[in-house]
């Protein structure tokens, strides 16, 4: 099979070197050959992003046009830019790249299902970006590769930074979609999640508008017998950890499509979060640092070439990206069928939900549109007490259409296949912050596996006061009181008053979407006594 040399002057890039679809030990090689990468002890190469060790928010845009003028929900997270600053800004990222000596391209495929793939070719300055690339997304096969025509294209140059007062950016860093031109820019910033999270944006606008698909920022695992199960949540509240469990086979980590046939995965790899990770609690994740993985911003032991994964200096943001198949019980393709449980998980710092919930539909609405979760102390600059955050969705940073527009989605799917929905704690139980411990991850991952059995809901319940949820009040492997959140606080009415004061908190973010929801949702809401 022979390949031809790539061509990319329809993008006006000439007399570069364009390294394509280099494979992973060129690409590392050249990583170490230029300093910029160290391996670990396992063979995995880490490298540090530099300025950025996340997203940022307040610097991704969209460019309006007729394509997202009336579809787009505008706000302080999906923010407007020009059209005519979006093509000059192109121009000036492309006549940088023409002045290096080389390049790195990469074609990929976002979606398994192939009804739905998106052919992208993504365009780095840096091989290690590159060799993320390769991780992340699924690689076309030699017959793919030899026609490989690209829908859209993503355009990545740390190194190129934007003069705001001339091309309508916030600062010097930018991350910018435009639908008409089917290109996203990223510059200013090495973080790798920009280039993930950009296609994910992508289909979040596309699968749902065009395709009926419903876009969802969770993991999915599946069981022998084929039950799929999915995990919404953010950041920290053990996503990429419930989700890898070695009983079941996992479908993806943090992306996914729910069509009419059922789940599928977004990506080709994973991109875990490894502060504090460990052999004992997550040896799946573990298991997956060794050649080919890319770790970001980690540190090494003293002495040593062994990631300090307690080591947060640079950043409580510790990444690792690899392929899905590292994963030993990986479903290749990433696929399964229609979810018959839903685990939306939170990280609760004030430590007043019970480890596990039954929602009914209503409550399920309510709780995906919120989308809550903790802060705490320390996690980030200026956070001195725990913090209530909501992220419609579980991803509002990633969903371009109003939260409502998901919603609807979900709750029809919810109704049409009967699909349970838990809401599981998997922060503080025993008091707040300072005081109580966070839930033993084995216990979470017992409840989960008896939700998943069915033996769960034969349990009887107990409901849950201001809330409403229904909590079973035993789980064999579980003690009792553990269950029963109020019983673990030695001052009940200090549970009584951290149990209103969330609930307030949850009145008042929901306050944006009241105009939108159905009766159903609204009566979900806490029962509050005053909005304080």
């Amino acid at each position: 099979m022979t390949f031809e040399p790539l061509n990319l002057e329809y993008l006006k890039l000439n007399d570069v070197v364009l390294n394509h679809n280099l494979d992973e030990d060129t690409l590392i090689q050249l990583t170490l050959d230029s300093g910029a990468g160290q391996l670990n002890n396992t063979g995995a190469l880490m490298v540090d992003t530099g300025e950025f060790t996340g997203r940022s928010p307040k610097d991704r845009f969209i460019v309006k046009d007729d394509i997202t003028a009336n579809a787009v929900n505008w706000n302080s997270i999906n923010l407007p830019f020009d059209a005519d600053k979006f093509d000059a800004l192109q121009a000036k990222m492309i006549d940088y790249l023409n002045s290096k000596d080389e390049l790195y391209v990469r074609d990929a495929i976002a979606c398994a299902a192939q009804d739905y793939q998106l052919k992208v070719r993504v365009i780095n300055e840096l091989p290690w970006q590159n060799l993320f690339v390769r991780n992340m997304f699924i690689e076309p096969t030699g017959d793919q590769q030899l026609t490989f025509m690209p829908d859209w294209h993503v355009i990545a140059a740390p190194s190129f930074k934007a003069d705001p007062a001339v091309d309508g950016t916030r600062q010097h860093n930018f991350a910018i979609i435009n639908f008409e031109k089917q290109t996203i820019l990223i510059g200013g910033t090495a973080y790798t999640g920009e280039i993930k999270k950009g296609i994910f944006s992508v289909l979040n606008f596309i699968l749902p508008k065009k395709e009926g698909v419903l876009s969802m920022h969770c993991s999915a695992n599946m069981g022998d017998d084929g039950d799929t199960a999915i995990f919404f949540g953010l950041s920290g509240t053990g996503k990429t950890t419930l989700s890898a469990d070695p009983n079941r086979n996992l479908i993806g980590d943090d992306e996914h499509g729910w069509s009419n046939n059922g789940v599928f995965n977004f990506e080709g790899g994973c991109y875990a979060k490894t502060i504090n990770l460990s052999k004992e609690g997550e040896p799946e994740i573990y298991g997956a640092i060794r050649k080919g993985a890319l770790v970001e911003n980690m540190r090494f032991k003293p002495g040593t070439k062994e990631l300090d994964f307690e080591n947060s200096e640079v950043t409580q943001n510790i990444r690792v990206s690899y392929p899905i198949e590292y994963i030993n019980n990986a479903r290749i393709p990433s696929t399964g069928g229609i979810p018959e449980n839903i685990f939306m998980l939170t990280y609760d710092a004030f430590g007043v939900l019970p480890p596990i919930s039954r929602l009914n539909e209503g409550q399920a609405m309510y709780q995906f549109i919120s989308g809550f979760t903790s802060k705490v102390a320390g996690t980030e600059a200026g956070v001195t007490e725990p913090q209530g955050t909501f992220s419609a969705c579980y991803g509002a940073p990633f969903m371009p259409l109003h939260p409502m527009e998901y919603a609807a989605m979900l709750g029809e799917k919810m109704r049409e296949h009967k699909t349970n929905v838990w809401l599981v704690n998997t922060g503080l139980v025993a008091g707040p912050y300072g005081v109580g411990h966070r839930i033993k991850l084995n216990y979470t991952r017992t409840l989960i596996k008896a939700a998943l059995d069915g033996s769960l809901a034969k349990q009887p319940m107990e409901k849950m006061p201001v809330f409403g949820f229904e909590f079973p009040k035993q789980c064999d492997g579980v003690p009792s009181e553990i269950l029963n959140p109020r019983s673990q606080w030695e001052d009940k009415a200090a549970y009584d008053e951290k149990l209103e004061y969330l609930a307030n908190a949850f009145e008042r973010n929901f306050e944006q979407f009241k105009d939108r929801v159905s009766e159903e949702v609204l009566k979900a809401a806490p029962q509050v006594k005053q909005n304080a």
